[in-house]
């Protein structure tokens, strides 16, 4: 039912009551024959002049009204910073005395103009500010679209690979389906990855310093918590074991996990923060990286609740990823435990250890299936910045016992350093599948997860390099960690 003038009282409570107490309101009213980017950015302003916006649609019959009243209203409520909307059947002026809204905003078209709502909001001290909104707002969908949206059409798959090792996407889509049921344990650091998409104003006179408005917020999940989401929507069923802080970070992970489908165990740690890495970024590029984040290792106690919860896994375990960003989460006696633990069951491990603005040891990891690190990670493990790739490939493999080795190399692709039947170990390379990628920060991660559910299901290490490779394509083809899904892969896998 349409609140009328005779209901006004209703209004205002319902107002009153979802606002709740101490929040600014925030009135604007108008017809809104159809929402138009003018309109659009003059709510956006009113919205940020406080925490509840309300718009009151004109009835039918008022001058200028072209649209029903009821289409006008489905307009208006189709917003989403808009809290309550309603068709204002009473003179503006009039209903803004009894709602007594902290600010109401006009257009600025009408600052020249008599406005009555003027003597309305001086009579119980509120503001009448006039604005026509700020034109970045308009750029927003434009913004969301970007980092929702994937680009596949940037994605080139190589050809010979397939056919020098002696497989087909035929024989690829098969192995995508043993992905289904498979029974993955995720350890590692729960991240939560905050990209600011700003505006950029300019530089500023007193120091030679960029100047930006932060426009949109927009969070994920990342660190070894993206490995848990990736191989829960490539189809297999995730146990996730990770610490946290207690904060809004840790709630938002819980929340968006559940949502992936994944059993997380999240124990909490008072002595940190959960790990927040903000990224400012305006143009599609990334300005500056902000991280929230300590790094000393989680306590015994914690430790050995970590060990306990493994250990109830372990029994119904196919495959164990350790993504270790050297936070903490992994401290060196709790990894060899656990690598004993699975090496006794012959559980199959995988492995990597992130060294970008932090230090780590890829090679700390022993007797894993895989080990996926960069070059510069795996140079640091060895401590070998001069020798070729394939030199430092079968270092690290010797040093680490690891069966085989990725390195990734960025834009030029990667290397796989593979053990062969006949014991000696074989060395090829991709290119990047993705020619114009969006983000790269996920494409390790998506590697990772996608190639060693490729080797637990007993595909041999060319084929499973092949699949990471379209995962990671995938993932760079949008903006922000977005889990995986066996349809992104399948798409790519068409003869």
């Amino acid at each position: 039912m349409l609140p009328t003038m005779s209901n006004t009282h209703q209004v205002l409570f319902h107002i009153k009551e979802s606002a709740g107490s101490g929040k600014r309101v925030v009135f604007v009213s108008g017809n809104f024959n159809t929402v138009h980017p003018g309109h659009l950015r003059l709510l956006r302003f009113a919205a940020e002049c406080g925490d509840y916006l309300v718009v009151g649609v004109n009835k039918n019959h008022i001058h200028d009204s072209l649209i029903s009243e009821e289409l006008r209203l489905e307009g208006i409520k189709s917003i989403s910073f808009v809290d309550y909307a309603f068709i204002l059947r009473a003179p503006p002026a009039q209903f803004i005395r009894e709602l007594k809204p902290s600010v109401v905003v006009k257009g600025k078209e009408h600052e020249t103009h008599s406005n009555p709502e003027q003597e309305a909001v001086d009579s119980y001290g509120g503001k009448l500010l006039f604005s026509s909104g700020d034109m970045r707002f308009s750029s927003i969908d434009l913004l969301r679209q970007e980092m929702l949206e994937s680009n596949l059409s940037t994605i080139v798959r190589p050809t010979g690979f397939p056919a020098s090792h002696g497989f087909t996407m035929a024989g690829l889509r098969a192995t995508l389906e043993k992905f289904k049921g498979l029974r993955v344990v995720v350890l590692g650091d729960l991240i939560v990855d905050e990209y600011i998409n700003c505006d950029p104003v300019g530089m500023s006179q007193e120091d030679p310093t960029l100047v930006v408005t932060p426009i949109q917020h927009e969070k994920f999940v990342g660190g070894a918590a993206i490995v848990a989401a990736h191989a829960q929507t490539l189809g297999a069923d995730v146990s996730y074991l990770t610490v946290s802080g207690k904060d809004a970070s840790a709630d938002f992970a819980r929340k968006k996990l559940q949502e992936y489908g994944v059993t997380a165990e999240v124990f909490e740690d008072d002595s940190r923060p959960t790990t927040l890495k903000q990224r400012y970024r305006a143009a599609g590029k990334t300005l500056l990286r902000v991280s929230h984040l300590r790094q000393h290792a989680i306590s015994q106690q914690i430790a050995e609740k970590m060990l306990a919860e493994l250990k109830r896994n372990l029994p119904k375990s196919d495959l164990v990823i350790f993504s270790d960003f050297n936070y903490g989460c992994l401290p060196q006696p709790l990894v060899d435990e656990i690598s004993d633990i699975c090496r006794r069951r012959k559980i199959m491990m995988v492995a990597d250890s992130q060294s970008s603005s932090q230090l780590g040891d890829v090679s700390r990891f022993k007797g894993m299936m895989l080990l996926t690190p960069t070059e510069r990670e795996a140079r640091l493990a060895v401590r070998d910045f001069e020798s070729g790739l394939v030199v430092l490939a079968e270092k690290l493999r010797k040093k680490a016992r690891a069966k085989n080795i990725i390195l990734t190399l960025g834009a030029e692709g990667l290397l796989t350093h593979a053990s062969w039947d006949n014991g000696e170990y074989v060395t090829d390379r991709l290119p990047a599948f993705n020619t114009s990628p969006k983000d790269t920060a996920g494409a390790g991660d998506s590697l990772l997860t996608c190639s060693s559910m490729a080797l637990a299901v007993e595909a041999d290490i060319w084929q499973s390099v092949y699949l990471g490779s379209i995962a990671a394509a995938c993932q760079v083809s949008r903006v922000g960690n977005i889990p995986i899904s066996l349809h992104d892969v399948r798409q790519e896998l068409s003869d």
